[in-house]
């Protein structure tokens, strides 16, 4: 039996491969929605990709909502200096036939896990707005969902500020209000997406696949990667966002231990900031929050190949 997934994502270039995973014959996932959220790029252009690589996967039918259009507090950011302005950078595919549907992707979220008959699976890969306002709209919404997986956050460096990750420094405050939701959440965060990164090789090995899919994935992944090089001494693009649909089909090559997560709301330097405990005596003070301590690199790069070789 397929487990029922929603994805709520920001594509974004390795977004794009979650998708695209999630997608996969290989990975034999119901994905029942995509909903979509500011973040790597304006909403415009966020929605836009997700229904682009939606269609590039064959899922002509996949409903696709366009959410929040900026945080909940602060002033929206993007990840323009990875991704570029449009979110793919640049790479080109056809426009869409996949119409977006005319629901809020917050209404969507109400009223699908309201009416659902067993708690949903959420993949996240993107800043929490979506989630955080509609458990704001309905906290009894969170009896709906089993789980909460979500790339971000970190437990040491950040990647936008010294000591922020992206996701939870754009929106820190959508990032509270999950943690303090009582939804088992469980994060997986830098320390262990940045192990995950492409090489030439891969590379190379993905862009000769005989599929449009497994072509167009290399180019995305390839058209950043120096970036990476550069700024943080990998060997190729992190495909952070694909480690969330990896763990899910195969949360064995993760080590997850119980942790407690907290979040700096605070303006300055270190606002979107996550600490992370593994001790006892803070896991015991908030149950329900998991983090990502360790992966099986290889294998679960071999894993998103794989994934990508079944189109």
């Amino acid at each position: 039996m397929k487990r029922s997934i929603i994805l709520d994502c920001d594509p974004g270039c390795d977004d794009a491969i979650a998708i695209l995973m999630a997608l996969s014959p290989y990975a034999n996932l119901n994905l029942e929605a995509i909903t979509t959220v500011s973040g790597n790029a304006s909403l415009d252009w966020i929605q836009l990709n997700a229904r682009k690589i939606a269609e590039l996967a064959g899922a002509s039918t996949l409903p696709v909502y366009a959410g929040c259009p900026r945080p909940l507090v602060k002033k929206p950011v993007t990840a323009a200096y990875s991704h570029g302005e449009d979110g793919l950078n640049g790479i080109s595919l056809p426009e869409p036939e996949l119409p977006l549907q005319s629901q809020h992707a917050v209404d969507f979220l109400l009223n699908h896990l309201d009416t659902t008959q067993s708690p949903k699976t959420l993949a996240m890969t993107a800043p929490l707005t979506n989630l955080a306002v509609a458990l704001i709209k309905k906290p009894s919404l969170k009896k709906a969902i089993s789980e909460v997986i979500w790339m971000g956050g970190s437990m040491g460096a950040g990647n936008i500020t010294p000591s922020s990750e992206f996701n939870a420094f754009a929106d820190p405050h959508a990032l509270q209000v999950i943690l303090t939701s009582g939804i088992p959440f469980t994060m997986i965060g830098l320390d262990v997406t940045h192990q995950v990164a492409t090489t030439p090789d891969w590379l190379a090995k993905t862009a000769g696949l005989d599929s449009t899919t497994g072509k167009k994935a290399a180019a995305l992944l390839e058209g950043s990667a120096q970036g990476d090089i550069d700024r943080y001494g990998l060997t190729g693009r992190a495909i952070h966002d694909a480690c969330v649909i990896a763990y899910l089909l195969k949360p064995e090559l993760f080590t997850v231990q119980p942790a407690a997560i907290s979040v700096d709301l605070n303006e300055g330097p270190h606002q979107g900031a996550t600490t992370v405990s593994t001790y006892p005596q803070h896991v015991s003070q908030t149950r329900g929050h998991f983090t990502a301590t360790a992966v099986k690199s290889k294998e679960v790069i071999d894993l998103i190949h794989q994934c990508l070789a079944s189109y």
